[in-house]
């Protein structure tokens, strides 16, 4: 996003891609994230968890889920997050694996944000693709549309990186023994710091740029395949 804006500036870039781009990251911020820290909490509430429901996250309320620091990096960098939902895990049967399957919601609710944006691209390009392609305001939506599916694809990569305090860092705990799981918890501070030096020096955007590849072709693939089926 960084990029663009100086693109911009120096007369290289391209407004209606950088409005929408802002637009998409926008609505991600306080539609999606909030959807992807609901994930969280609704399935922890399915486990057991019955203290969830008293601290006031199993809500869509933005307000109750943004990070300002987090929403920031998702805006300058294409990767963020929101406010961590707080689980007690010892009301699960098998706190590791409980815990998991908490953590794999986040990135699964990104993941059907996603697809959701993927079947209207597709019912566009299919049924309305001269308004899609040529006119302004088409050619504006599916620049939105396309920004917004995939950054939801760049956040359900984001969130499954074993990098404590990430998702994937709580599923990689139930892999570990307790004694690891329990030294990478206690240092996630350290890896905190180490994650947002790597974000802004660019040390991830290769690998998660193929990650991200990967994840959006799979969602192109379902959300494509009804109206293949449909149109012949």
């Amino acid at each position: 996003m960084f990029r663009e804006f100086i693109n911009l500036m120096m007369g290289n870039g391209d407004y209606f891609s950088l409005v929408a781009h802002v637009l998409a990251i926008v609505m991600v911020i306080f539609l999606v994230l909030p959807f992807h820290e609901w994930a969280h909490a609704w399935v922890a509430s399915l486990m057991g968890d019955k203290s969830i429901k008293y601290r006031g996250r199993l809500s869509l309320n933005p307000m109750s889920h943004i990070d300002y620091i987090g929403a920031l990096c998702l805006l300058l960098f294409g990767f963020g997050w929101a406010k961590p939902v707080p689980v007690d895990a010892r009301s699960f049967k098998n706190p590791k694996f409980g815990m998991a399957i908490v953590s794999l919601a986040g990135p699964l609710a990104n993941i059907v944000a996603a697809i959701f944006g993927g079947f209207i691209h597709f019912a566009l390009v299919y049924f309305a693709p001269e308004f899609y392609f040529l006119n302004e305001i088409g050619i504006f939506i599916r620049y939105f549309i396309s920004y917004y599916v995939a950054v939801n694809c760049s956040l359900a990569v984001f969130n499954l990186l074993p990098i404590p305090p990430l998702d994937g860092s709580k599923i990689l705990f139930a892999f570990l023994p307790d004694k690891a799981a329990y030294a990478l918890y206690r240092n996630q501070q350290i890896f905190s710091i180490a994650l947002l030096a790597m974000m802004f020096f660019g040390v991830l955007s290769t690998p998660l740029y193929y990650l991200q590849s990967w994840i959006l072709q799979f969602v192109n693939f379902i959300c494509q395949l009804p109206y293949e089926l449909i149109v012949g």
